[in-house]
């Protein structure tokens, strides 16, 4: 993190086909070793086959989902006199976005599936559900700024 100035946003072109950022952006974290187009496909096929099973537009169905992933509230590690304290804060836009689709990233490549189109199209199911490994964080992450809300007044 720089000191001296902050750091310019960088402008991220939308995809071809929804021409949609947030989807580009999604695509770019799916994607491994530079080959976007495998990203794509990946992408593009899991939306097609949960548009199959519920008759949704595809783009609809993955902001639902990332919707649903979205996490509110996180903790922070905070010093104060020699002790440190997880605090909770609250999340930003931009950052809960970006955990979301980290989480429904990583969540699906944990999943047993053959195929990685059928890992994140059932991520995705679950997440529209509300159920599933990448909802689970979020419960999680909710549940550790509960546990941790007497020390809010730390926040900075």
């Amino acid at each position: 993190m720089p000191r001296r100035r902050e750091v310019p946003k960088r402008l991220v072109l939308p995809e071809p086909k929804y021409n949609d950022v947030t989807a580009a952006k999604f695509i770019n974290m799916l994607m491994l070793e530079g080959k976007k187009s495998v990203a794509e496909k990946i992408f593009y096929g899991a939306l097609e086959r949960v548009e199959g099973k519920l008759k949704e537009n595809g783009l609809d169905i993955f902001k639902k989902a990332l919707n649903n992933i979205r996490p509110e509230l996180e903790v922070k590690s905070r010093r104060v006199g020699g002790a440190t304290y997880q605090v909770p804060v609250e999340v930003n836009k931009e950052r809960s976005i970006a955990l979301a689709m980290r989480w429904l990233v990583t969540y699906s490549r944990k999943r047993a599936g053959k195929t990685m189109v059928d890992k994140l199209s059932g991520e995705l199911m679950d997440a529209i559900s509300g159920k599933g490994a990448s909802i689970k964080k979020k419960d999680d992450t909710h549940k550790m700024a509960e546990a941790n809300k007497a020390f809010a007044h730390y926040r900075w």
